[in-house]
């Protein structure tokens, strides 16, 4: 898709739309590489406890890996389990040859060591992209499985041609999850990277100077209209229920979308944007695991 001159209020980016396209590209990858007595990919998302919201989360991309052929081995634990048995049943995923990726859905009970348990993930099987030899690849710009949420965003800037070069770039949290990968992914694309958090002084003239704005903070609409450049580049990353005055709740993001759609050039919504792209970059790094270790080379 070519850039267009925007209008207000602002275009959406259909992270949707996108996400839906990704998964039809990839079903018809898999159908290509898979053959007469070829096993189809294999996703296995280990489940520790039983959070409503991760429980949704993890239907949501069992779903999807039916929608492209992607057999699922999901593992749900009681939340009594211990380091010891989730770490034995990470082994054994490792192990199991129908199984291309692996990812432990955060977060998870807090007696558990998350950062050790990713790190007990087969690197070739890291469909989250949080493998520290995976981050390294990324550091270094080698070819290599990718952080989700971060591909997600790239992938959608690039769809609406929207394309880092030359452009600045702040990118609004410094997590592991997404911020940090993040900026080395604009880096890459040649955009100007500013990394913006709590301690940043005065956020608003940090960000009022950026051609593309990520916000990936977890705070509920931090960021409004008089922080952001007119014409500027708005990615929500951010998702937050919040109780509603008259009852009820609502997810938002991390941007007042409806002062900053009527500033921002382009911009996401919440939800529709960036999490429909998080799960594709999912699916679209487990059959991606699922070529290489099939001998298919690269998908892309």
């Amino acid at each position: 898709m070519n850039p267009k001159t925007p209008v207000a209020p602002a275009q959406i980016l259909d992270g949707k739309a996108l996400a839906a396209k990704v998964r039809q590209a990839l079903g018809d990858r898999v159908q290509q590489i898979q053959g007469p007595g070829v096993r189809p990919p294999g996703l296995a998302v280990v489940m520790v406890g039983d959070n409503p919201a991760s429980a949704v989360y993890v239907r949501n991309k069992e779903n999807a890996c039916a929608k492209v052929g992607i057999a699922s081995f999901g593992q749900t634990l009681p939340a009594t389990a211990t380091q010891a048995e989730v770490a034995a049943l990470i082994d054994a995923l490792n192990r199991d040859d129908r199984v291309d990726g692996i990812l432990v859905q955060l977060p998870l009970p807090p007696h558990l060591d998350a950062v050790a348990l990713i790190q007990s993930i087969d690197p070739a099987k890291d469909a989250d992209g949080l493998h520290p030899l995976n981050l390294g690849k990324l550091l270094r710009g080698e070819p290599g499985l990718r952080s989700c949420t971060p591909a997600g965003v790239m992938a959608l800037l690039a769809e609406y041609g929207l394309e880092g070069n030359g452009k600045e770039a702040v990118v609004v949290g410094r997590s592991m999850l997404v911020g940090k990968p993040l900026a080395l992914m604009l880096l890459e694309a040649n955009a100007t990277v500013t990394v913006a958090h709590s301690r940043t002084p005065d956020l608003g003239a940090v960000i009022r100077r950026a051609d593309i704005v990520v916000a990936a903070v977890g705070v509920p609409q931090l960021i409004t209209a008089e922080m952001v450049k007119p014409g500027a580049i708005v990615v929500d990353v951010g998702i937050n229920r919040v109780l509603l005055p008259e009852g009820g709740s609502a997810l938002v993001g991390d941007v007042d979308f409806a002062s900053v759609a009527a500033v921002a050039g382009w911009i996401t919504p919440v939800p529709g944007g960036v999490g429909p792209m998080t799960v594709a970059m999912l699916l679209q790094n487990t059959v991606w695991s699922y070529g290489q270790r099939l001998g298919s080379g690269s998908l892309w």
